[in-house]
């Protein structure tokens, strides 16, 4: 059964393989982690990023939180609480990942449909997601969620597709 949650102590040598593992993508799983101050000083800083403390500059109020199916770590969310200049051009409410090894087996859209409700639960009621415009698997991963297109923008690393989700799923008829 997939779940989000923090990362706990427990959860250190398998974040750290999956962050070797996501480098070779271009991708920091580990947002702000440093390997002279260990995992235990990251998790702190994590519980007081949630809180909105200590956050660097243009860094807003989240959560990095792993995605676990049945206890094992198959990728991670970061849930953006509040959205900045930057975020709502092109960076989101939301950026997960998927360890390449999980891939195709709909954990995305299982991490995403489970970020969106801890959005929810905030009172948030539609969610800014974000992808490059030749990312097909997350372009069907945001629609697959009921994302609707907003526009395509032109960002530093190539056109971004800007979506809008919303973070309770539509009642049924």
């Amino acid at each position: 059964m997939l779940e989000i949650r923090p990362f706990t102590a427990a959860d250190a040598a398998a974040a750290l393989d999956a962050r070797t593992e996501l480098d070779a993508d271009d991708f920091d799983f580990l947002l702000g982690y440093s390997s002279r101050r260990g995992f235990d000083s990251y998790l702190e800083q994590l519980a007081a990023h949630e809180q909105g403390l200590g956050l660097p500059a243009g860094w807003v109020r989240s959560a990095l939180w792993g995605a676990f199916d049945d206890g094992i770590l198959v990728g991670r969310t970061c849930i953006r609480f509040e959205l900045n200049e930057h975020l709502l051009s092109v960076g989101g409410h939301i950026g997960y990942a998927v360890r390449p090894e999980h891939r195709r087996r709909g954990h995305a859209t299982g991490i995403l449909r489970l970020s969106l409700a801890q959005l929810a639960q905030r009172n948030i009621a539609s969610a800014l997601l974000t992808c490059r415009e030749d990312n097909v698997g997350s372009a069907r991963t945001i629609e697959a969620n009921g994302g609707v297109l907003e526009n395509v923008v032109e960002a530093s690393d190539g056109p971004t597709r800007r979506y809008w989700v919303p973070t309770r799923p539509a009642p049924r008829s």
